[in-house]
């Protein structure tokens, strides 16, 4: 062995020195003890760095929309009133709107991206397995004023003149439901905007759901096919209980990108202040209304009043998430349980 390359030496028969030098050079095992510290300390300041900006987000919103707080109070949330002139603002249309589109769009999207997930992972040819699943996730990349502009200039005008005629002449005779399909065929309003958000929210929920369900091992299917399991009842009784977790956390993903979305409502929904009834009525929500109108806010409640509806926004969907987490608990608890 050449001279200037060094050997182990074994001074006990668990420990092992490391050499210092390797062929003249620095040794590429040499220890380093003040790099875990300082990787360890890096990671702690970026995850309260998130953290803060969070919290400081909030504090913002609170400051700047607390002269709305002060004057509104509860009242804010529960009025539908919308006067910029008389200055008193009330954010029940823009909170109903929001909450109703996206229930649409998760209505709508969990069944149609569950179907998707499960074709791709468990029914499609092999060919076919790449191309479908780069087309939906070129969905996921279109901009939402694209979504937008096709619901306003292409989906609305057939949707009022093939889709809302059928469905006023069939429901909107019924006692209670047919409230929901009452109206003149606009093409625009709620039941639009849930449908171009349930476009725009499947890609997501359908990427989570895939890789979900590719995480399942392939003896378990293979173990209920060969018990005379259908391909139905492998997915429901199999893949779905093995992967709920991961499928719930999808759905939320998809959920929070519905409740924030902007340009792509803005363009559907009508933007009225005005509570109804009938999905085929024009609304409001909360991410349409500060896009519309906070150009405008001149006063002293009026922009206030504005960010105080951001503030709710924010605290929807802190409210969905941290509900999600907990659900999420609860699914980890009862994994490895008898149903």
């Amino acid at each position: 062995m050449p001279p200037h390359e060094d050997t182990a030496v074994f001074a006990h028969p668990f420990e092992v020195s490391i050499p210092t030098t390797y062929n003249g050079g620095p040794s590429p095992t040499k220890r380093m003890p003040w790099m875990d510290p300082f990787f360890k300390n890096l990671t702690r300041c970026v995850a309260f760095l998130v953290f803060s900006i969070l919290i400081a987000i909030l504090i913002s919103l609170f400051i700047h929309g607390e002269p709305a707080i002060r004057k509104f109070g509860f009242d804010f949330i529960v009025s539908a009133e919308w006067d910029p002139v008389k200055e008193r603002f009330g954010a029940l249309v823009p909170i109903y709107g929001t909450l109703m589109t996206s229930a649409i769009a998760m209505i709508i999207g969990i069944p149609v991206s569950f179907g998707i997930a499960l074709f791709l992972t468990e029914l499609s040819p092999t060919w076919l397995k790449r191309p479908l699943g780069t087309a939906i996730e070129l969905l996921a990349a279109i901009p939402s004023i694209i979504y937008g502009m096709w619901g306003l200039f292409v989906f609305a005008p057939l949707f009022a003149e093939y889709v809302q005629p059928p469905l006023i002449k069939s429901f909107g005779s019924l006692p209670i439901v047919g409230a929901l399909f009452k109206g003149p065929p606009l093409g625009i309003g709620m039941l639009t905007a849930g449908i171009i958000l349930a476009v725009m929210v499947i890609p997501f929920i359908t990427a989570v759901m895939r890789d979900v369900f590719e995480l399942v091992p392939p003896m378990l299917k293979e173990s209920a096919y060969g018990l005379g399991a259908t391909t139905w009842e492998v997915a429901w009784k199999v893949v779905l209980p093995y992967t709920k977790i991961g499928v719930v956390g999808g759905i939320m993903l998809g959920l929070g990108r519905a409740l924030g979305e902007t340009m792509a409502v803005t363009f559907v929904i009508g933007n009225t202040q005005r509570l109804g009834a009938s999905l085929f009525a024009p609304g409001n929500t909360i991410a349409s209304s500060l896009a519309n109108e906070f150009t405008e806010a001149v006063g002293d409640l009026y922009a206030p009043a504005l960010i105080e509806l951001g503030l709710i926004l924010f605290l929807i969907t802190t409210i969905v998430l941290a509900f999600s987490k907990v659900l999420l608990l609860q699914l980890a608890k009862q994994e490895g349980r008898k149903s």
